[in-house]
């Protein structure tokens, strides 16, 4: 998208919260759940199975992205991705986000409305009838945003974490490891003396600008969560911080042991047992059911003194934590 003259662009800090707001509202779209939508002090959301599936999380300039790397779309889609596919997790359809910005003054007015672009059009590609709904503006000197999402089960039953059997199979849906190689690709390939710098997509082979993609802007197959549901699924969550990690998770919440099949990782097992933000769903069903879209990786046994296992041994329960990994996130 070209960008705009710098007078038809001006900085936020030039702006008022109602004019800055009324841009961002001016690109939403209306939510299928939605009683009552943007302008008053909260919106009324209907929740026709009598139960409402809440998520929140947040990310911030630094740690979570980095505005070298990423546009103002690139953060509104994946903002509202990383949301989407927590409520997808539980065997919920997504009906309405909510969005609470901390922006700095001299950001320009372009990067919100491109940012508010972001949302609306990740809604309408991963969870139609989704959409954001209300939330929060106010200034501050690191671009964060917090976004709580909100689902509906349909009369269906929530799942967790807790739900895996020995005997189950494990399955996953969606990519497992492309946004790791992706994050590589940024931290090795566009930085300069350790800053990050604009990615040039013309150095980028097939591979890395899918790889990049999926870091920057990921498709979690959110519409395969309530099918999961559906199907069978005893438990259930979203890979966002790598299989070894997450599967973990599951494992100790359960009280098995998960045993996965190396060949059944992908053509690099190691990148998808530790790299996360795919946003990958990974659910365990009863033998002899699969929910469509999703490939089995391996078996859930009797807990032993490992929670994972791949082809017998133990699995390093490495992934991305967020105390752990600061300095390498922020170098």
């Amino acid at each position: 998208m070209p960008s705009r003259p710098e007078a038809d662009d001006p900085l936020l800090g030039d702006l008022s919260e109602g004019q800055i707001l009324r841009a961002i509202l001016s690109r939403t779209a209306p939510a299928t759940h939605t009683i009552l939508g943007p302008g008053d002090d909260a919106a009324v959301i209907a929740a026709p199975s009598g139960s409402v599936v809440a998520t929140t999380d947040t990310l911030v300039h630094g740690p979570d992205f980095r505005l070298a790397w990423t546009s103002g779309y690139d953060l509104g889609w994946k903002a509202a991705a990383v949301n989407l596919a927590d409520i997808a997790a539980m065997g919920a359809r997504p009906t309405a986000l909510l969005v609470a910005l901390a922006i700095p003054r001299d950001l320009r007015l372009s990067f919100v409305e491109r940012l508010a672009d972001g949302f609306r059009e990740a809604c309408a590609a991963l969870a139609p009838g989704c959409s954001v709904v209300g939330g929060d503006l106010t200034v501050s000197d690191v671009l964060t945003v917090a976004v709580t999402a909100l689902g509906d089960l349909e009369d269906r039953r929530a799942v967790t974490r807790s739900g895996a059997r020995p005997g189950d199979s494990i399955a996953v849906a969606g990519e497992m490891g492309l946004a790791a190689h992706g994050l590589a690709v940024l931290f090795g390939r566009f930085r300069e003396d350790d800053r990050p710098v604009p990615v040039d997509v013309s150095k980028l082979a097939a591979g890395e600008s899918a790889a990049v993609a999926a870091q920057l802007r990921p498709s979690p197959p959110i519409g395969l969560g309530p099918m999961a549901a559906v199907a069978g699924a005893t438990a259930m969550m979203d890979i966002s911080d790598g299989l070894a990690l997450d599967a973990g998770r599951m494992a100790d919440a359960s009280d098995v042991t998960f045993a996965l099949d190396g060949s059944a990782l992908g053509n690099n097992p190691e990148r998808a047992l530790a790299g996360g933000e795919d946003h990958a769903l990974l659910a365990t069903f009863p033998d002899g059911v699969l929910a469509p879209g999703f490939r089995i990786i391996g078996r859930v046994q009797e807990r032993g003194e490992a929670g994972v296992l791949r082809d017998g041994r133990v699995v390093d329960v490495a992934g991305w934590d967020p105390y752990r990994d600061w300095d390498s996130a922020v170098g």
